[in-house]
């Protein structure tokens, strides 16, 4: 090695993973992480394992409702399932704050959404044109507030699902 390499070569640095995290681990992990459909061999090569284990893994982690696959494409393909993520962080919220306390969030949440709309002059964001001004400013400003109002969107809706789940003692409907 000399002086100039970027790091040195030992088994430690090659590890991605953490001691003692199994397969199922790996693979859950890397599904979390990916954002597109992806075959499960290029899965497998992420998560250190060989093809078959990630494949038995993933299957189950579809049949859990975590990931979703598809099983016609060549080679078959996965992806995370949005919906869990969501109903995990509407539990995360549900036990975090109180009943209250979302409520207040909601409203917030809604005033916003009503200013954006009132802003933009429509209820739907991805009606809205952000490249018809000169100014790189403006433009630069417009998508971030469209994308803000998005987030807006995304944050009524996930307090909402932990408003039901908060006042139905942690299930979606009334027991």
């Amino acid at each position: 090695m000399t002086e100039f390499d970027p790091a040195p070569e030992s088994d430690d640095s090659q590890r991605r993973w953490q001691t003692g995290t199994d397969t199922f681990g790996r693979v859950y992990d890397v599904v979390l992480g990916i954002t597109s459909p992806t075959a499960y061999t290029e899965i497998a090569e992420l998560a250190d394992c060989s093809p078959n284990a990630a494949k038995k893994h993933l299957d189950r982690l579809a049949e859990m409702g975590i990931a979703r696959a598809d099983r016609d494409s060549r080679p078959a393909t996965y992806e995370r399932n949005e919906g869990y993520l969501e109903w995990q962080e509407a539990s995360r919220i549900a036990t975090e704050l109180s009943l209250e306390e979302i409520i207040d969030r909601v409203e917030t949440l809604e005033a916003q959404r009503t200013e954006y709309e009132a802003r933009f002059e429509t209820r739907d964001p991805t009606a809205v044109t952000v490249f018809d001004h000169d100014s790189h400013d403006t433009i630069h400003e417009r998508m971030t507030a469209v994308s803000e109002w998005q987030g807006v969107i995304r944050d009524i809706r996930l307090y909402e699902l932990a408003r039901q789940l908060s006042q139905n003692d942690g299930h979606l409907i009334p027991a």
